[in-house]
């Protein structure tokens, strides 16, 4: 949710910070916040962007060298000046900012005010300062055992990093349940909530592990869990380019996103896919899956959001190519219910984060009852990807857009070589079926690219349609969960109602909203039901609702009907959605740029979401 960043070292920390917050700004951009140590505490904070703080500090007293900067996703208390971070202890000796959610901060709350303590937040973030801060009194302890006594009284998540005007040479970091990464300078470190902000000072970083806290000096810095116990750091070499977290020539990341998805496919093909050997290998997975794959009889699929809808289309291709059951489980609801779980299920997590809260909480329910549990997720060092059996990272890049588009594809890449591969392994297709198959997938990037090719005529449309109040999406088969994401995309960045359906529950419902004011975009690229798909077509067309469709190139039957086509390159429909997938997310980006929408940050969404 929220971003950290923070520093100690030789720089001047100011620009460090506000640039780090603005790379940042994808995870929460309700209220932004710094606190710099030079002969005192310097404490700024508004409620609104980055930009608008950058501006509020501009000729302040922001000099020194270390400090700690912060930009909110609200949870407790709206998003204003005051319940911005950082946050105060009550002497004024201590600032902290923290990631996460306290839960049982009211008790701890009411217990403080019992101790005459006064808040002037609405946060929980306040309430764990000020019990930092009482500890310290009542005890006489370090700041450091202060910490530690305090985060044993938590009940909840947190990322936080804390600084005291006592100790003006000191930061302290900690973490539960919500990511931090340290990186490592020469006589300098950085903190942030991702790799994003530290690259271009440094490529080695220790991803902070649960339950853990980080004692950081200029010079030296010492890992220890909460029991006290001294921990040896793995270093990490980061593999990611400064040029992925610009826009390059782009108005947008969310459009740079976009029609990166070529090269994000061929990242995610790249060392897994191999035609002149014709085998799909999959690191950790393929391990696994050789040697659980006959005693593995079914697959529950838990994920969130986009990667919810990859999760259904790998539904799709796990049952049709290996006839193993698949189930596909929200993790919200899954970690909440009681699963009937069995030792010969395989959990497969799916995430772009690898920090999704819910998805994290379902994997740790799942291992109590079974023994494989793989993830998909998109970034390295991850809690997802630390909490798993096996996995497969989906490498396609720092993805700054809250709206997922690259990292959904990358997904759905790495679940067709899944199937694929488990398929060819339990003899489920032909030999010559298994190298058919990943010819064609081999072409799938160069079938993007000229999907992407209708970007001039899904801008037409945008145009056209940027005024409606509803939309309708239907798909049937394997395009059915590209209709619920494609839906997803154009309510998550244009505001706009929009709902996706299997086209033939459209007469169970939603058929009584359809008018001539109702667009209705229809992916009609499945040959197998391709009829069925054109009768849902004719029934919209009767009740006069206007139907987009998506196509595959040369469709002149429905070309005849329509006004409104957009042609894709046909490809095996088991691939089909890495294609039909691409208009859907163009219309979504073009019509919420022409109603005036911030298509990069989306009012009340963050990239990731690391609380319930």
């Amino acid at each position: 949710m929220c971003g950290i960043v923070a520093y100690i070292g030789h720089r001047e920390v100011m620009p460090l910070l506000i640039k780090g917050l603005q790379r940042l700004e994808y995870r929460g951009y309700d209220s932004a916040g710094v606190a710099v140590l030079n002969n005192g505490l310097h404490v700024y904070k508004i409620a609104g962007k980055v930009s608008e703080l950058a501006e509020y500090v501009n000729g302040k007293n922001t000099d020194g060298k270390i400090g700690i900067g912060h930009t909110r996703w609200a949870t407790h208390g709206e998003p204003n000046q005051t319940n911005a971070h950082p946050h105060v202890s009550e002497n004024g000796d201590i600032a902290l900012i923290h990631n996460g959610i306290i839960e049982n901060y009211n008790v701890l709350k009411t217990e403080l005010l019992k101790r005459g303590h006064t808040f002037v937040s609405e946060t929980d973030t306040e309430v764990l300062v000020h019990l930092i801060e009482d500890i310290q009194e009542k005890s006489l302890c370090s700041l450091e055992e202060a910490v530690r006594i305090a985060l044993s009284k938590v009940i909840g998540a947190y990322a936080l990093v804390l600084m005291s005007k006592k100790e003006p040479d000191l930061l302290i970091a900690a973490r539960k349940a919500s990511p931090l990464v340290i990186g490592l300078g020469e006589n300098e470190f950085f903190l942030a909530s991702d790799a994003t902000p530290i690259i271009e000072y440094t490529r080695n970083v220790i991803y902070m592990n649960d339950d853990t806290i980080a004692i950081i000096r200029r010079d030296s810095f010492t890992l220890k869990t909460i029991e006290n116990k001294i921990e040896i750091p793995y270093i990490h070499e980061l593999d990611m380019s400064l040029e992925s977290l610009e826009k390059g020539g782009f108005p947008h990341f969310m459009l740079k996103e976009i029609f990166e998805q070529p090269n994000s496919v061929r990242d995610t093909f790249r060392g897994r896919l191999n035609l002149e050997k014709g085998e799909i290998r999959l690191g950790g997975i393929h391990d696994y899956i050789n040697k659980l794959q006959n005693n593995i009889n079914r697959v529950v699929i838990t994920a969130c959001g986009t990667s919810w809808h990859a999760g259904l289309i790998g539904e799709y291709l796990l049952e049709e190519l290996t006839r193993i059951p698949v189930e596909v489980e929200y993790a919200s609801e899954f970690r909440y219910r009681n699963p009937v779980l069995f030792e010969t299920d395989l959990l497969l997590a799916i995430s772009q984060s690898g920090e999704t809260a819910d998805t994290l909480a379902a994997i740790e329910l799942a291992k109590q009852k079974i023994n494989a549990v793989f993830g998909i997720c998109n970034v390295v060092g991850s809690s997802i990807a630390r909490a798993t059996n096996a996995g497969v990272y989906t490498h396609a890049g720092p993805e700054i857009g809250v709206a997922s588009t690259k990292a959904f594809t990358s997904q759905l890449v790495v679940l067709n070589l899944l199937a694929i591969l488990w398929a060819h392994l339990k003899g489920h297709i032909s030999q010559s079926r298994y190298f058919e198959l990943i010819r064609e997938f081999a072409t799938i990037p160069d079938k993007i690219k000229e999907a992407l090719q209708t970007n001039d005529l899904v801008e037409q449309l945008a145009e056209e349609f940027k005024d409606s109040k509803n939309f309708l999406y239907l798909g049937r088969g394997i395009n059915f969960p590209v209709a619920l994401e494609g839906a997803l995309k154009l309510k998550e960045i244009s505001y706009i109602h929009a709902e996706g359906y299997p086209a033939a529950e459209m007469k169970h419902g939603p058929i009584a909203l359809i008018d001539e004011n109702m667009p209705v975009v229809v992916i009609a690229t499945n040959k197998t039901i391709y009829d069925k798909v054109l009768s849902n077509i004719q029934e919209v067309k009767a009740r006069k609702g206007i139907v987009i469709a998506i196509v595959n190139k040369g469709d002149q039957t429905l070309r005849k009907q329509l006004k409104y086509i957009i042609e894709v390159p046909e490809t095996e429909e088991i691939f089909s959605p890495l294609v039909s997938i691409i208009p859907l997310q163009l219309l979504a980006y073009h019509i919420a740029v022409k109603r005036g929408c911030n298509v990069d940050q989306p009012r009340n969404l963050a990239k990731s979401v690391t609380v319930e």
